[in-house]
């Protein structure tokens, strides 16, 4: 796929032999895909056809999205809308409970706490952890969290640093 605009519903692509003109991609035939784009690079096998005006594709038979140069933004727009915020589910979690910190990629976003009954591996993400004042956290910090069900498992929805004392 050269480009593609969903704005004005149609995008060019090049044939795979390099040889002769683009072929011109209509938003219907991507809809019909169940999409409203096509990522630049991705590889599309078409029907085509010779018009007045150019060459055009009558219909997709495969689309091969592992050959994109870019974002796939449909791919993109799915995992933002799977995403949860995690103050929504404060009033589905249990009490403040203490964890260690399994692991935390500041570059994901991410980590992992866990309970000291070795029960299963508790998500974190980067945001939960900044309300709490904590940027970096290393592996063995010690927090207080309080925990929901998430749609893949354990989610962290609060952390607080656990008193230090007088």
């Amino acid at each position: 796929m050269k480009w593609f605009d969903p704005v004005r519903g149609y995008g060019f692509m090049l044939p795979a032999t390099g040889e002769g003109r683009d072929v011109l991609v209509h938003f219907s035939l991507v809809r019909d895909l169940g999409r409203r784009t096509l990522p630049e690079g991705c590889t599309v096998t078409c029907s085509v056809v010779e018009r007045e005006r150019g060459r055009q594709a009558t219909r997709i038979i495969d689309l091969d999205l592992s050959t994109a140069i870019g974002p796939d933004p449909e791919t993109a727009a799915a995992r933002a809308a799977d995403r949860v915020n995690p103050q929504a589910m404060l009033a589905a979690a249990g009490p403040l409970e203490p964890v260690a910190v399994k692991w935390f990629n500041r570059l994901k976003g991410y980590g992992f706490v866990v309970r000291d009954d070795g029960s299963p591996d508790i998500f974190v993400h980067m945001e939960t952890l900044r309300r709490a004042g904590l940027a970096d956290p290393q592996p063995g910090t010690r927090l207080l969290v309080r925990v929901a069900p998430g749609h893949k498992g354990p989610l962290a929805v609060l952390a607080e640093m656990p008193d230090k004392g007088p």
